[in-house]
């Protein structure tokens, strides 16, 4: 097999490949040292943390649907402080690109975690404006492009680190959501987190989730990420990270065609723990079969005419 460059820049950072382990279903990683050398990965980006430890929702959390997930997990995390003593220090020691989630009920919150990261080894500081999962704050905040312009302008200001801010898909434009984040300061935005639902047991007449509604991931919302991802690329200048149903290689080659630089695989780790490096495989499999050498050939080559 003929040797190709997996490498793509993301804000002047180099990912030795596209495929980022995505937060909440990856955890630190540590579980998945069992399976293989987490090195391999272009990037992890961190189970999302807040300003203090969360126990996160009442179970039922999950509901497998027919083609994906429901999850109601509510960011259980053991804080910020916990994250840069404990898991952090373990994830640089992995080799691999680190990106941390951050989750804040208001402004400050965001700006307190931003802050304490900015002299961290972090690569990235991922904005989460748009976990479904609680009832204050991200919600809020992922809903209207005014909260989005005024959170990434307060975290630009305290740190140095690039910023992705990552985006819903619970809205009506998707675009004015990217273009808000781009002139707030992003250097980059990442969708889409999960889409809102909810699931009923017939039998008790009580909806499933501890938490009555939940987000769906897995491969059934793919075709409304990759729409998404193909409009917000539209909209802005600055790189777009995708995510939603991504199982494959192929499904990497399709958003990278739609104008993303890279990308984040979720809902896959949870249905196959060597989902990640499968798709890193499959991906330099069909750049050889194509005849592709830079897989950064790939961002934005869509053909629509």
């Amino acid at each position: 097999m003929n040797k190709v460059d997996l490498s793509v820049s993301l804000c002047g950072v180099t990912l030795k490949n596209p495929i980022i382990a995505a937060s909440g279903t990856y955890g630190f990683g540590r579980d998945f040292t069992r399976f293989y050398d987490i090195s391999r990965l272009g990037g992890i980006s961190a189970k999302g943390v807040t300003p203090k430890e969360r126990a996160g929702n009442p179970p039922v959390r999950i509901v497998e649907t027919p083609s994906g997930i429901l999850n109601a997990v509510g960011l259980q995390n053991p804080g910020i402080d916990a994250f840069l003593e404990t898991e952090l220090p373990w994830m640089l020691e992995q080799g691999t690109t680190v990106i941390c989630n951050i989750s804040g009920n208001t402004i400050e919150e965001f700006c307190d975690m931003a802050r304490k990261l900015n002299n961290s080894s972090v690569a990235f500081i991922e904005v989460n404006v748009s976990c479904p999962n609680v009832h204050a704050g991200g919600k809020v905040f992922g809903s209207d492009p005014e909260s989005i312009l005024a959170v990434t302008q307060a975290v630009r200001r305290c740190t140095d680190k690039p910023i992705v801010v990552k985006l819903s898909p619970n809205v009506s434009d998707i675009a004015e959501m990217a273009v808000a984040a781009q002139e707030g300061g992003a250097d980059a935005v990442s969708l889409i987190n999960t889409i809102t639902g909810m699931a009923i047991d017939v039998n008790t007449r009580r909806p499933v989730l501890g938490n009555i509604t939940g987000g769906m991931s897995g491969p059934a919302v793919r075709p409304v990420a990759l729409r998404m991802c193909y409009q917000a690329a539209q909209a802005v200048s600055i790189p777009v990270v995708g995510m939603g149903g991504i199982m494959t290689g192929e499904d990497v080659v399709m958003f990278l065609l739609a104008g993303c630089t890279a990308v984040q695989v979720g809902t896959a780790n949870l249905a196959d723990p060597m989902a990640c490096v499968r798709i890193i495989d499959q991906l330099e499999d069909y750049m050889n079969r194509k005849g592709i050498k830079r897989v950064e050939e790939l961002v934005g080559a869509l053909i629509t005419e």
